[in-house]
């Protein structure tokens, strides 16, 4: 099960695809897709609702996307979480999950602009996978009960200014955390559908070139022993987002390369969980 949410920033509206693609207005069962609606989610009986024609179709054709989540309460990273990311700069792989927050106010759209921020030098592209909880999840013990705390997967773009992550001291919170620095979406897609979240290919361009070809099966820690791990540190929530760490390719492990500019293009796709296009402009 494929679900969006359509329309201008902070006036989307929840929408179904069938397995044709055909769009379905669920404005008549929630306002928006949010944490509420994601703690209630059972995908076999929208599925049922869709095949019997209870929800009425919609148009989608030429509106914006929105991020699939409104209003997540927490967005997590996990850094250094990709084996050939780990060689490619020349970092030891991590023996615990590495863990950063992000504001939920980087979240976006997967078309729309990303801003490179005032004083931003070395702004980076990181494909990666989301991870959207859809129950409360605390203490978990085994990976079977994290596998049931997941409400779905989306594409996402982990935006980061290497400068302010890597030569300003602290945290690397400073360079994850910039105005629409997490561009998300465009379907949130029920795992149901996903089958193995071990086993998706991700792929990022930068005006046309091929810079990132990797898959989830080269993750240090899989998707249900993050979702495990977090929980014995944190309370994860309905529509909260685990962004899970990136594949070799970010321009900080090309030595010479350019990082992003204004002007340039950023396209990316995560197999079975749709596509993105942004382009960079400046805060």
């Amino acid at each position: 099960m494929k679900l969006l949410r359509v329309g201008p920033a902070g006036a989307e509206r929840p929408v179904v695809l069938g397995e044709d693609g055909t769009a379905y207005d669920l404005s008549g069962r929630t306002a928006d897709i949010d944490g509420a609606f994601l703690a209630r989610l059972d995908p076999a009986e929208l599925a049922a609702a869709v095949a019997a024609g209870d929800l009425p179709r919609t148009e989608t054709a030429g509106e914006r996307i929105g991020a699939p989540v409104a209003r997540p309460g927490t967005v997590v990273g996990i850094g250094l979480n990709y084996r050939d990311h780990a060689e490619q700069i020349g970092a030891d792989l991590p023996a615990e999950p590495v863990v950063f927050l992000k504001p939920t106010s980087t979240v976006v759209g997967p078309d729309d602009e990303v801003l490179v921020p005032r004083g931003g030098e070395k702004t980076d592209y990181e494909i990666e996978l989301a991870v959207v909880i859809g129950r409360t999840a605390r203490y978990l013990e085994t990976v079977e009960e994290a596998a049931g705390v997941i409400a779905g997967y989306a594409a996402v773009n982990d935006v980061t200014e290497r400068a302010f992550q890597l030569e300003r001291g602290g945290q690397w919170d400073k360079g994850k955390s910039a105005e629409t620095f997490t561009p998300l979406g465009p379907w949130l897609v029920t795992p149901d559908e996903v089958g193995d979240p071990q086993k998706l290919g991700l792929r990022l361009w930068v005006n046309g070139e091929l810079r990132q070809d990797g898959s989830t099966a080269d993750m240090v820690f899989p998707v249900l022993e993050i979702v495990r791990y977090l929980s014995r540190f944190m309370v994860l929530e309905p529509g909260d987002v685990i962004v899970t760490g990136t594949p070799a390719g970010v321009t900080a492990g090309h030595p010479g390369a350019a990082f992003l500019r204004p002007g340039d293009v950023v396209e990316l796709e995560v197999e079975g969980l749709g596509r993105q296009r942004q382009t960079l402009g400046r805060a």
